[in-house]
């Protein structure tokens, strides 16, 4: 060990904790921002495997937890923070959760992280999540003392106490530095960033987990729907906030400030979700076309050109597409209650609309089809494949051939052979094709999970060269019956599907 290397270590321990506060993380940081023949060539007691670099730029072998680097010397050429500057960004974390400061407090240190993060490349980045994983996790301790004491308390009159113990043994510091976080100014969004920032490296970095379990869990408290204002966007809305529609706009793309404005016309409604700490940011918005019958194409309700329709007749209200903003908030739910708050606000307003349904696509149909495709030729009867081959102009059908059909089945009849083999095959994909026990379709999935049903497919609904290559341009209608809702929710809880008599008789 060289003699700087020896000084920092040592020193280290005699310095006072105020000079590990945010503000000095970035600070330069001598000779451990010089690469030293030290550095490249550590101790044994130190060393670690070779391994090739993963996607993520870390080296696949084992490496060093935070506890290991925080009482180590030397930096190891994976790891973005040396030791000493991991033990500054740990006081700092600490500084945040002290107990003896008040929460105002707190949260300025906090946000004085925040800055520092704001800065950090993205492995300094990682460096910070895994202290908050590893080092603010809830004392081992603590939990099998608490947890032995609730198991001796069973059936006693200390069971509730000891229940309320295990409950706070098992509450992590990590909850108060996220809480602390969420107290500064702009902590909310640094929050639902920095869960941005982390989803891609769960699956490659397990020590993330809790940390990104903690966030759900705090976020779903923090975006319940009994905190969210449901705010209508109008073309009368601030600028600032229709060019978040046109940015987040997830389904049908937004061309221009013509189309955003046709979306916006008499005859149509937005509705946000809206949380108090996210100014003029929606979480969530659905768009709204009132007209007097179930659509089959999206395209004339993007049509700029087309009249508005007479909102006096209006009995149906389609939900064309339901936007969510920020991918941080993955796992908390807004949709079930954004269309129920918005069937109800639409009912209150024109009192005629009876059918609430959507026009929506199928984006996993390909993908299923190209893997299922022998599959469903096995299922035809000779009378139909026979059918099928001859439209086709071929023998013994294949799947790439039946996949290369359906690519150019727009250009045909809807009553073709091979047009009906591929409504046959949405039906079955839509009613069958379930991935632990849920709809397999992602749209589905969201849509009958909220107690909707599978009412229509529609032959050409999508000719853009997105629904071509989502699902050959089908596209379907969920209708949501206000008074089946919890039944075809429990049944779908079963693995039962809701769909019209139409969808069932189309099926396999």
């Amino acid at each position: 060990m060289n003699a700087p290397a020896w000084l920092q270590r040592n020193v280290f321990k005699l310095l006072p904790a105020e000079r590990y506060l945010p503000n000095a993380v970035t600070a330069p940081l001598d000779h451990e921002h010089i690469a030293t023949a030290a550095e490249t060539n550590v101790l044994p007691s130190e060393t670690i495997g070779s391994g090739a670099s993963s996607n993520s730029g870390v080296p696949s072998h084992r490496l060093r937890s935070t506890r290991e680097r925080l009482a180590g010397t030397l930096r190891h050429k994976e790891e973005a923070l040396s030791p000493r500057e991991l033990r500054r960004t740990l006081s700092a974390m600490q500084a945040i959760v002290d107990s003896q400061i008040s929460e105002v407090e707190g949260g300025r240190h906090a946000g004085d992280l925040a800055l520092w993060y704001a800065t950090a490349t993205p492995a300094q980045r990682r460096d910070c999540w895994l202290l908050m994983s590893e080092q603010f996790a809830p004392d081992p301790k603590k939990v099998e003392a608490a947890r032995r004491q609730y198991d001796e308390a069973q059936n006693t009159a200390d069971e509730g106490a000891a229940e309320i113990g295990l409950r706070r043994a098992l509450v992590s510091p990590r909850t108060r530095l996220l809480q602390r976080f969420a107290v500064s100014s702009g902590g909310m969004p640094f929050l639902v960033q920095l869960r941005l920032d982390l989803l891609p490296h769960l699956k490659t970095e397990k020590r993330l987990l809790a940390l990104d379990a903690e966030l759900e869990n705090l976020f779903a408290t923090w975006f319940d729907v009994a905190f969210l204002e449901l705010r209508r966007i109008s073309w009368d809305s601030p600028a600032s906030l229709i060019e978040k529609l046109i940015k987040y706009e997830a389904v049908h793309d937004i061309r221009d400030w013509n189309d955003v404005k046709n979306r916006l016309d008499s005859d149509r409604r937005c509705y946000g979700f809206f949380h108090p700490q996210l100014i003029n940011e929606p979480l969530i918005f659905v768009e709204v076309a009132l007209l007097h019958e179930l659509p089959q194409a999206i395209l004339p309700l993007l049509d700029e050109s087309a009249a508005a329709e007479d909102l006096t007749k209006a009995t149906t209200a389609i939900f064309y597409s339901i936007s969510n903003t920020q991918p941080g908030l993955r796992g908390v739910s807004f949709g079930d209650s954004l269309i129920k708050r918005v069937v109800e606000t639409l009912k209150a307003e024109f009192p005629r609309l009876k059918t609430f349904a959507t026009l929506s696509p199928i984006p996993g149909l390909r993908t299923w089809l190209s893997k299922n495709a022998d599959a469903l030729l096995e299922k035809l009867d000779a009378k139909a494949r026979i059918a099928l081959e001859q439209s086709v102009g071929t023998k013994a059908i294949s799947a790439p051939e039946l996949l290369a059909a359906f690519d150019e089945s727009l250009a045909l009849d809807s009553k073709a052979p091979e047009c009906h083999m591929l409504m046959q095959s949405a039906a079955h994909y839509l009613t069958s094709a379930m991935v632990d026990g849920k709809p397999a379709d992602p749209v589905a999935r969201f849509h009958l999970g909220n107690g909707a049903r599978i009412e229509r497919l529609n032959w050409a609904g999508d000719g853009s060269a997105k629904g071509i290559k989502q699902s050959f341009g089908l596209m379907v209608n969920y209708v949501y019956d206000l008074n089946r809702l919890d039944k075809y929710r429990t049944g779908l809880a079963k693995g039962n599907i809701a769909a019209s008599r139409d969808i069932m008789a189309l099926k396999f």
